[in-house]
């Protein structure tokens, strides 16, 4: 890499080789990308780097060199002032102009085509790494067992997830290669649930951008920042406004994390290409007085917005998006926002963009998943099922809609009498018709005929429920009590403790199945270990969004969907639920193990696309014969490739 003095550089192209002796004169090519040339990337202004993905191959580098000289350097293997700094006073600006190549020390800190010590000795000479490497060369296999054998020597969960953040930034196909390779591992760490500790420390670990911020300083030049962001061909965004982070509450900036996160699975586990992912927080300030008080605290400091000042951010955010990327891109909205905002957010833009919601969709897709699984080996159906949900937000009602739509489509009746086999507890109780004019509009269709009832063990005496769910956000809410009354209604009581992170876990597996008697069929949104009961050792189920939302994006986009329709949630769910074996129910699985989601993950993009073609809501035409090989051919692979 070198770096151009703007004044000299414009004036005297022939300076910039000034800083190196005659005997050491560096060759460099002539063929340079330069501020006001016409290979500038008009959208943001920024230089372009020379790779070997840009037109300018390194051949055609290697062919055009010349010697270039600055006949009035008087420096003899000393350090020119080529940023012009030390000519500068400390208070005036000076301009970082910088041109870099694929090659050398720049390479190295390239994250998207840094192999490290991967480099072998014919690129090592091409491209001028002789010296900047050690002289060992070891395959990405061997870098996968050391970086996994230095994790394991942390102790700290949070600490195992700044290892990987660090990895990520400087050799991303060996960060995915580690991932996808030890999925079942890791995915506790770079996601739920040591993602929320990091969210909650954000401010400081934060070393390095890894999305865009859009804060109310920016309104009115939401386009001009999104052009900021150096990739282009985006197709698939995930943004979050932090108010409602996991269930840690309003953590404002610092939930950035869940973006990050999740389009890291979006890579790991649906093969979107990095390069296309693109994290997004809206910054409207917080109402956490910790956070605002805290000085290492990286967002606005000042109470979140409301009413029109926030509508206005947000609709701008949506315009300049499908502006600056066209009709096609996912936007994976309203992450982690608060009810109230979610809800009504996601019914606006559902008929203008293509939004999924993964706190009200995806969960409910991935629970109903669970359920199918459970009809299938314990025999009956979803609608020989009576439901009990401790939770009425986003997660509860979505999954509970779902649910309706499912038995609705087994069925054939109408939505409105499925409905009424799904019964909700909120913070007040049980939600009936006599309390339906205090409710929240999204809460109302499931106000049924009954006398109120205010605590959930009474609940479950009253509503008798065979499935048990919690999206509380509340921990240990499922209590012995709760627990042995479902055992006494069931002889399969199915116990679903879906708040995140662990710490919020409406019961563990280990309290389901021994106040069961082991006769729980248990599922959690965060992990836990096997538990031995008796002769018996469960494998609790993970109810994982991850299970999800990368194989549904990849759907999408590999169809050109436009709109994302609730039968392709269906969709999803079943073919999740179809990977489900016997061997795996038999250990307490009612979801496939994670080491094959990538597999799972194509099953379910071909089903999410064949869906979006039946629905004519496909732009990709005309539809591949194979879908499933051609969502396989479609993942990102992050072996290295060789280099010119």
């Amino acid at each position: 890499m070198f770096s151009l003095n703007r004044s000299a550089f414009l004036n005297n192209p022939a300076s910039i080789s000034g800083s190196f002796p005659d005997k050491h004169r560096r060759i460099l090519p002539t063929r340079v990308v330069v501020a006001g040339s016409s290979n500038r990337d008009k959208s943001n202004g920024s230089l372009l780097m020379a790779t070997d993905e840009s037109t300018a191959t390194l051949k055609e580098m290697r062919d055009g060199y010349a010697e270039v000289v600055d006949p009035k350097s008087g420096v003899s293997g000393g350090v020119q002032d080529v940023y012009g700094e030390d000519t500068a006073t400390e208070d005036q600006p000076v301009t970082p102009w910088s041109v870099s190549v694929a090659s050398g020390y720049s390479l190295l800190r390239d994250p998207h085509h840094n192999k490290g010590l991967a480099f072998s000795e014919k690129e090592r000479n091409s491209h001028y790494l002789r010296g900047l490497l050690p002289p060992t060369v070891i395959s990405q296999e061997l870098q996968v067992k050391k970086m996994l054998h230095n994790i394991r020597q942390y102790q700290v969960p949070l600490q195992k997830y700044m290892a990987m953040m660090d990895l990520q930034e400087r050799n991303q196909k060996l960060f995915y290669k580690l991932l996808i390779d030890n999925v079942e591992e890791l995915l506790p760490i770079v996601y739920t649930p040591t993602v929320g500790e990091a969210c909650q420390k954000y401010g400081s670990i934060y070393s390095r951008p890894q999305g865009v911020f859009i804060s109310l300083k920016d309104k009115g030049k939401v386009l001009e920042v999104l052009r900021n962001w150096p990739e282009k061909n985006i197709q698939v965004i995930v943004v979050t406004d932090g108010e409602r982070i996991l269930g840690l509450g309003d953590l404002g900036c610092h939930g950035m994390g869940i973006p990050v996160g999740k389009l890291s699975l979006y890579t790991a586990l649906g093969g979107i290409r990095p390069s296309a992912c693109l994290p997004v927080t809206i910054d409207v300030g917080t109402n956490n007085e910790k956070l605002l008080d805290d000085e290492f605290y990286i967002g606005l400091r000042q109470k979140r917005a409301i009413g029109q000042e926030y509508a206005e951010l947000l609709h701008e955010f949506m315009t300049a998006v499908k502006q600056n990327y066209g009709e096609r891109i996912l936007i994976q909205v309203f992450e982690d926002f608060a009810n109230h905002n979610a809800f009504d957010l996601l019914e606006k833009y559902g008929t203008t963009h293509l939004v999924f919601n993964d706190d009200i969709q995806g969960t409910a897709s991935v629970v109903l998943a669970g359920l199918i699984s459970a009809m299938k080996f314990l025999g009956g159906s979803l609608a020989d099922q009576r439901f009990l949900f401790l939770g009425a937000g986003e997660a509860g009602t979505g999954i509970a809609e779902l649910i309706a739509l499912e038995i609705s489509k087994q069925t054939n009746m109408p939505l409105e009498e499925t409905r009424k086999k799904i019964w909700l507890v909120d913070s007040k109780g049980l939600i009936v018709s006599s309390r339906l004019e205090s409710l929240q509009h999204f809460k109302k269709p499931w106000a049924h005929e009954h006398e109120p009832v205010k605590e959930l063990v009474d609940a479950v005496n009253a509503i008798k429920p065979t499935i048990l769910i919690g999206t509380s956000g509340q921990g240990r809410t499922f209590t012995k009590e709760v627990v042995e009354a479902m055992a006494s209604l069931n002889e399969k009581p199915i116990i679903f403790s879906l708040s995140n992170p662990t710490s919020q876990s409406e019961c563990t597996a280990e309290e389901a199945y021994t106040w069961s008697q082991g006769r729980a069929i248990f599922a959690s949104g965060s992990p836990f270990d096997p538990f031995e009961y008796g002769d018996n050792v469960f494998v609790p189920g993970q109810a994982n969004n991850a299970y999800i939302f990368p194989g549904l994006g990849l759907g999408l986009i590999m169809s050109g969907a436009i709109r994302v329709h609730d039968d392709m949630l269906l969709a999803a769910a079943e073919a999740l639920a179809g990977q489900v074996t016997q061997e795996n129910f038999d250990k307490g699985l009612l979801y496939p193990p994670f080491k094959n989601i990538r597999k799972i993950s194509a099953h379910i993009a071909a089903e999410v696309a064949a869906k979006a073609y039946e629905l004519g809501l496909a732009t990709r035409l005309p539809p591949p014969k194979d879908l499933v090989k051609y969502a396989e051919s479609c993942m990102y692979s992050p072996a290295y490739r060789t280099y010119r």
